[in-house]
């Protein structure tokens, strides 16, 4: 009887405070369906992770037995796989339809990342700066790219990246809206934007992924696994002859890799290392970079108008982020609320994707830059 609860003298308060912190993430994907297939899997792996002694995770020497949820990450995030089979079916999931029908757009995915440059420059006065180029990316809004530069430059604050980049991708609907009211006008917000479906060939379907791999390898090298496994999957679905794969990549390949990479995170949030002051920066200034990504792309679009005679909407800068397609529902719901009649999302799912390539080009660059 007195082994049955031996265990308990290893409990320490921080594992309760995880155990806390696990079913707060539970309880937003249930309670609040935030972000539910990453932000529930995350949460029940930190309570695993944070039980005395857990078998699922390797602890002790080199001759200890190795956990589950150890062997997996080793597998699969340590090497960056889990992010770059993932990016194959979300690759499958998108429609650059209404991206190649307005290519302006994507100048808006490409402003829209201006938050991760400023963050840098800001990081870089609290850490070294290969760790605050990893917390920069967290202001892309997109997990698998935060989780691949940031093992790639071997940060040592993997667990809250990976735990920031994915709360603030669930907290889109939240965090935005305040800011795009704070810089628009309503007489902005009702702007209306015609949208014409201008046929696009399935020549150029099929090319715009090999184009854009080409492109991003030539600006920058370290972005090609990223973009590359982003635009095969896309040319998975455009091609037309492989359906069945198409459909799998979208629904099984991803769902299961989602599983896996969601529960596997959990593996950089033992309480010694995440219970940090440093977390709590890194929180704060990922939100910066969130905040400041959702800024440059209105603001760019505000400095656009002045230029213009059939001016844009400028909510739809805010969906440059990568957030997809989270964001690009955001926008069109506040065009809605000013105005019943007036639909965006045509326009924001456009820059929507388009900052979905432009924050894989932005972690390439970040790569480059500090590999």
């Amino acid at each position: 009887m007195e082994v049955l609860y031996q265990n308990l003298l290893n409990l320490d308060w921080k594992m309760v405070v995880m155990w806390a912190i696990g079913g707060l993430l539970i309880y937003l994907a249930v309670k609040k369906d935030m972000e539910p297939t990453l932000l529930l899997p995350m949460g029940f792996g930190a309570i695993l992770v944070n039980l005395p002694l857990s078998g699922a995770i390797t602890q002790g020497g080199a001759d200890a037995e190795e956990g589950a949820l150890s062997i997996l990450y080793n597998a699969g995030i340590a090497n960056e796989l889990f992010p770059l089979i993932l990016f194959i079916g979300i690759g499958a999931m998108i429609d650059f339809g209404p991206l190649l029908s307005n290519p302006l757009l994507m100048l808006f995915g490409a402003a829209a990342q201006f938050g991760i440059f400023f963050t840098l420059c800001t990081a870089s006065m609290f850490f070294d700066i290969k760790d605050a180029a990893s917390i920069a990316i967290i202001g892309a809004a997109d997990g698998p790219t935060s989780i691949v530069v940031g093992q790639k430059l071997h940060s040592s604050y993997i667990g809250a990246i990976m735990v920031a980049a994915y709360s603030y991708m669930a907290l889109v609907p939240i965090i935005q809206p305040p800011i795009i009211r704070m810089l628009t006008s309503k007489k902005e917000r009702m702007i209306r934007m015609e949208y014409t479906q201008k046929p696009v060939s399935k020549t150029t379907r099929i090319l715009f992924p090999i184009c854009i791999t080409i492109i991003a390898g030539l600006i920058a090298p370290a972005s090609v696994s990223l973009v590359g496994f982003l635009m095969f999957g896309n040319l998975i679905r455009e091609c037309g002859v492989l359906d069945s794969l198409s459909e799998t990549a979208q629904k099984v390949l991803a769902n299961l890799v989602t599983i896996f990479l969601g529960i596997t995170i959990a593996c950089q949030m033992q309480a010694e290392k995440f219970l940090q002051v440093n977390t709590l920066l890194i929180l704060g200034l990922g939100l910066v970079a969130f905040i400041f990504d959702t800024a440059g792309g209105v603001i760019f679009a505000k400095i656009l108008n002045l230029f213009l005679k059939k001016k844009i909407n400028p909510m739809i800068g805010a969906a440059g982020i990568s957030a997809f397609p989270m964001s690009g529902r955001v926008v069109h719901k506040m065009a809605l609320k000013e105005d019943p009649t007036n639909f965006l999302l045509m326009q924001a799912t456009g820059v929507n994707v388009s900052g979905q390539i432009a924050s894989v080009i932005a972690g390439g660059l970040i790569l480059n830059f500090f590999l």
